[in-house]
């Protein structure tokens, strides 16, 4: 495949265009005037540009790095050579998120779609290899001269040196074969040591089975006997509370019968008192104390008798009247006797102040005798009587009244503590009664047997409970035969999972073995080529590479003993060990009839004058053979 023109809308590139020649092209141009660009358009229009890339940190994608500046839709087109036929290749952008997504291929002037060629296949087609196996070969990016591994580049170049099948890589063959070996056994992973747990676990599960199932018979041996024994207890507690209830209840109705008496009589007592009470409230002097009524009745009799005394002294205004009679006789005596009249006057005068004095007297003692008689009434009718002799009478009737209230009280008093000291005991035979029918807390048989019977009954329950986890965990457990089925197929699954560990173990071992057989091969045929190089580029100061299959490299100088590693070379040196190895790669690597073009971008920055010269010289003679890009800026 010869690459004849570029024309391309890509990052800077606005409808820039590019013409290639057969053999060897150089392009020189300064620092980022798009060297780069052309070099990612290059493999862009082969293999297309990944759409499924992210931006992560230290990596941008190249949807998004070679975004056209102008903001216009990313496309191109590429004229190339291919089996003699020119083909024009294009691709273009129909939506943002995939980028030169839309690919035609058609023979160069006409509009004849090349057949078999599509935008996914395009880039394997024309040049022979994917596109990882393209990057690692014939396109050399800039600062990125070192061949890394790959599992394509290693089956291609194994492929090369040993069968001839592609299909084949030690590295993949050796992670599956390894994937399954842990898949069956890693550390404690995998599934043998799931298996070795999970018989473990089975087998402990069986005993433990076995053992509950024996520890269930006896439990359900215990239970039955525990059983006769509740209901043993129990008919000897029936009897037992029936006697001790007869016997509880019988003293408890003798007591109540004296409280029923003791209440009857304290209540006759009771009616007694109160109608003494009412009979005493009801006489004259009402219910007082006798020593205050003694007093008070010995005082208002006294004064009483002393009132009737008063009341019955009247004073008579005879002798008034007489005077006042005989002072008006003397008056008119006076007018009749002239002679006397002035003695008849005074006379008169003193008759009339004599009776007018008697008169105040008379009348003054007569209102006295009417106030005695009127305080006296009042006393009389105190106590409801008529005379003095009534008043004494009250006070007899007063104090048999009294006597009778008192003794009636004293009774119901006595009574009254008769019926508390009765009740008491009630009280104390009541609670005697209680704790009799206690059958819980008690002392006597009945209660000795209920807790007896308590017990036996907890017993029962707890053996129940007991048996009821012991079935749920049976049942938890599964049936044994199941069990003992199951280890049998695990037992069996883990011999044959033993014999593919052990099966995969050797074929790692064989495989590995392989590889070294390989490798020996492998190594110096591309060694070989890049020694070749190299020597012709320094001018046979360097005369040996050693390759791994990871692609690192030592090289060994002319004359010397110890060849020396990549850490040990200079810059320029290190870049042309690895374009040597990267040249070698593309000789045994790439197909001889696809004849994928050589793309180079500034990998020789590093060299001095006298190695650019040569590694373009050695570059000329590798475009003999197939076209050669060289992006430069010297």
């Amino acid at each position: 495949m010869i690459i004849k023109r570029l024309d391309a809308t890509f990052g800077k590139l606005e409808g820039e265009s590019l013409e290639l020649h057969e053999g060897l092209n150089v392009i020189s141009s300064p620092n980022e005037s798009g060297k780069s660009t052309w070099c990612a358009f290059i493999r862009a229009v082969l293999y297309g540009v990944d759409s499924s890339e992210r931006q992560k940190a230290g990596f941008l994608p190249d949807k998004m790095r070679y975004a056209p500046w102008s903001g216009e839709p990313m496309q191109g087109s590429m004229q190339i050579e291919s089996n003699g036929r020119d083909i024009t290749l294009v691709r273009t952008t129909k939506t943002a998120s995939a980028p030169m997504r839309e690919f035609s291929a058609v023979y160069t002037g006409t509009s004849v779609p090349v057949d078999g060629l599509t935008g996914a296949n395009a880039g394997e087609t024309l040049t022979g290899v994917s596109r990882d196996v393209f990057r690692r070969s014939a396109f050399v990016e800039q600062g990125k001269v070192a061949v890394t591994h790959s599992a394509e580049l290693e089956k291609r170049i194994s492929a090369i040196v040993s069968t001839g099948d592609e299909d084949c890589s030690y590295t993949e063959a050796d992670e599956r074969l390894r994937q399954w070996q842990r898949k069956r056994r890693f550390n404690r992973y995998g599934r043998l040591p799931e298996l070795e747990d999970e018989l473990s676990h089975k087998k402990q599960l069986l005993s433990e089975l076995a053992d509950a199932s024996q520890q269930r018979k006896d439990m359900s041996a215990e239970l039955e006997a525990a059983k006769r024994e509740c209901e043993k207890l129990e008919a000897e507690v029936t009897e037992s509370r029936k006697i001790v209830r007869k016997e509880a209840l019988s003293s408890l109705q003798g007591v109540r019968s004296e409280v029923n008496a003791a209440a009857e009589r304290h209540d006759k007592a009771a009616e007694r008192r109160d109608s003494c009470r009412a009979a005493l409230c009801a006489c004259a002097i009402g219910e007082r104390k006798p020593e205050e009524v003694k007093a008070e009745v010995k005082a208002d009799l006294a004064e009483a008798l002393s009132l009737n005394e008063k009341s019955e002294r009247k004073a008579s205004p005879a002798l008034a009247i007489i005077l006042m009679v005989l002072c008006a006789a003397l008056v008119v005596a006076g007018f009749l006797l002239k002679d006397f009249m002035i003695h008849a006057f005074a006379a008169a005068a003193a008759a009339l102040a004599v009776g007018i004095i008697l008169f105040v007297r008379s009348s003054r003692r007569r209102a006295e005798a009417y106030e005695a008689a009127k305080a006296r009434r009042k006393i009389l009718s105190k106590y409801r009587a008529e005379t003095e002799e009534d008043i004494a009478s009250s006070l007899d009737e007063y104090l048999e009244l009294y006597k009778n209230y008192a003794e009636a009280q004293r009774a119901e008093k006595e009574t009254a503590e008769v019926l508390a000291a009765v009740r008491r005991r009630q009280e104390q035979a009541e609670s005697r009664t209680l704790t009799q029918l206690d059958f819980t807390g008690g002392d006597n048989q009945a209660a000795q047997l209920s807790r007896q019977l308590a017990e036996a009954r907890a017993k029962c329950s707890r053996i129940s409970a007991l048996m009821a986890e012991h079935s749920g965990r049976l049942a938890a457990m599964g049936d044994p035969l199941v069990l003992g089925s199951e280890i049998s197929r695990m037992e069996s699954e883990y011999a044959e999972i033993s014999a593919e560990y052990d099966a995969i173990a050797l074929a790692v071992d064989t495989l590995r073995k392989a590889n070294e057989d390989i490798q020996s091969r492998f190594s110096p045929a591309l060694g070989k080529l890049a020694a070749e190089y190299m020597q012709f580029v320094t001018g046979g100061k360097y005369d040996g590479v050693m390759l791994d299959r990871d692609f690192s490299a030592m090289v060994h100088e002319n004359g010397k003993n110890v060849p020396r590693g990549a850490e040990y070379l200079s810059a320029g040196t290190l870049d042309l060990m690895y374009l040597a190895v990267r040249l070698a790669v593309c000789s045994l690597a790439l197909p001889e009839d696809a004849n994928c073009p050589l793309i180079i971008d500034d990998a020789l920055v590093n060299f001095d004058a006298e190695r650019r010269k040569q590694a373009m010289t050695l570059l000329e003679k590798i475009a003999q053979e197939r076209q050669v890009i060289l992006f430069t800026c010297s």
